[in-house]
């Protein structure tokens, strides 16, 4: 019997192998080692995800394949493009981030150290495998293979109440996104009799009459589970609730890996296996984006300073609304001859917003250590305690908002609202415009928190008799001392911030290199 599959590329597939590889040593080293020495379980962690992301570096030259048909070589299940190559990149630098801003959230919340390292390794590969699926069973499962872990990694602090609702919360919104997706895939299987997505867009342009419907429910279907899982609008809900659950770290990971798993998987889809059907879902996916950044930017707006985890939750209404700026070049890619200079700024926004974003987590995990209620509030005063982290956070934010000196966040902002405008989708490029303004308010309300001086807490009243000596009374109105120094940063978490500082600077200085880096992102 002749075989279906050629030889397995193992160079191709090393970057998610490894990180797989590395998610099972943990796993069976956390059996072994006795509990004092379990800290070395993160640094395996960090060392698997280095050795992934290095093992890019021999597949730059060009696109190899593998798990092909040997009937037709071009048809493939895994493809190591450029495309594939660069969502891994973000993957894997956004995974090695988290676990630098991990290091000191599992010991300081006494999670379960083999648990919490296995789950981030094992979601972090699914994540890296997805960019480079190239069959709709390979996307849905490492879709799920991404997706799995992180419910148990939003739930793991045991006995927490937030912790546990945050996990339901994500695991009910992400069992219905992937039961209407699988529905979507069987229609469209249904329809053109393949699962690889260059036949499947052969089966579409073609599909017979009699089963146009079908398609055309099945293209729909697929959309919509893959906006659950990008957190567009209307199904963006789960997003606050869970991110606040989660420990910090876990969810600037969400915001940045998940997200791009997500949004990888919508690319290609959209742009490789249902480009037929561009008339359908490229106005659908401009209407999400519209909707998605106007209700992020919106719901933002609207957090008040000094409620409990108003930060995190912050952060999260925020990346609802940077997820509706990454939908509108998937929008303009239905309206242009050639979808790759736009998927190439989705890929260059993208890249732009996992550095500052997992920054800005990486200074609210270091204020949560001794602030654990994580008001926006309680960030004021930090230029006085923490010079250099008051320093990193403003920079992030006025990033994300697109001011300078974060250039490098404005020249991505500008780069989606030409793509639209070139697309002919000025109306989308309005509603942009609106909300990159909506947005400056809470970005800059926070960071002027930042370099106020630190709230004076009241003097407690003395009570005034008779006999009462005037240097008392003096005393009990007298200013409070200076706040005790708050304790030092743990090292892997300060490296953390830096060097997501270090590269938003650097790519600020030279924001051309991203752009470069993302338009040869080619499918």
């Amino acid at each position: 019997m002749t075989s279906l599959v050629q030889s397995v590329d193992w160079l191709a597939i090393a970057p998610p192998a490894i990180a797989a590889a590395a998610a099972l040593v943990v796993l069976v080293a956390d059996l072994f080692l006795p509990e004092r020495r379990k800290p070395l379980l993160g640094a395996l962690a960090l060392a698997g995800l280095v050795l992934a992301a290095l093992a890019l570096l021999p597949l730059l030259g060009g696109g190899r394949r593998t798990f092909c048909l040997t009937a037709a070589p071009d048809t493939c299940s895994y493809a190591a493009d450029p495309f594939a190559l660069s969502l891994q990149f973000l993957v894997l630098g956004g995974a090695l981030l988290t676990a630098l801003l991990s290091v000191h959230t599992v010991r300081d919340l006494g999670l379960p150290a083999g648990e919490y390292w296995f789950l981030l390794l094992a979601s972090a590969a699914g994540a890296a495998l997805l960019p480079a699926s190239r069959d709709l069973a390979t996307l849905v499962v490492a879709l799920e293979v991404a997706s799995l872990p992180a419910f148990a990694l939003v739930g793991l602090r045991r006995g927490n109440r937030l912790s546990s609702e945050a996990a339901l919360k994500f695991f009910l919104s992400s069992v219905v996104a992937t039961a209407v997706m699988l529905l979507g895939v069987s229609f469209v299987y249904a329809a053109t009799g393949s699962m690889h997505l260059s036949r499947v867009a052969e089966g579409l342009g073609t599909v017979p009459a009699r089963l146009s419907t079908l398609a055309t429910a099945g293209v729909a279907l697929t959309l919509v589970g893959f906006a659950f899982k990008t957190a567009a609008a209307p199904f963006h809900f789960w997003v606050p609730d869970t991110y606040v659950g989660a420990p910090v770290p876990i969810a600037g990971y969400l915001s940045v890996v998940g997200k791009a798993a997500g949004f990888s998987g919508l690319i290609l889809v959209t742009a490789l296996a249902f480009p037929s059907y561009a008339e359908i879902w490229g106005p659908v996916v401009a209407v999400l984006a519209a909707l998605t950044m106007t209700a992020g930017n919106a719901a933002a707006l609207r957090q008040r300073p000094d409620r409990p985890h108003s930060a995190v939750r912050l952060l999260a209404w925020s990346s609802v609304g940077q997820a509706g700026y990454l939908l509108v070049p998937i929008a303009a890619a239905a309206y242009t001859d050639d979808p790759n200079g736009a998927i190439g700024t989705t890929v260059a926004y993208a890249l732009m917003y996992a550095v500052v974003n997992l920054g800005a987590f990486g200074v609210t995990a270091l204020v949560v250590r001794t602030r654990p209620e994580g008001r926006i509030s309680d960030f004021r005063g930090l230029w006085s305690a923490r010079p250099a982290a008051a320093l990193a956070l403003g920079f992030f934010l006025l990033a994300l908002a697109g001011l300078p000196p974060g250039i490098i966040g404005l020249f991505a902002k500008v780069a989606v609202f030409a793509t639209a405008v070139e697309a002919g989708l000025g109306w989308l490029a309005a509603v942009m415009a609106v909300n990159v303004v909506i947005a400056l308010s809470y970005y800059l309300r926070w960071t002027a928190v930042l370099f106020r001086g630190p709230a004076r807490e009241p003097a407690a009243a003395a009570p005034r008799t008779a006999t009462a000596p005037a240097g008392a009374a003096r005393a009990a109105t007298a200013p409070p001392t200076a706040p005790p120094r708050p304790p030092g940063a743990p090292a892997p978490l300060t490296a953390a911030i830096g060097l997501a500082a270090v590269l938003g600077v650097a790519l600020s200085g030279a924001p051309q290199l991203v752009l470069r880096f993302a338009t040869a992102a080619l499918l």
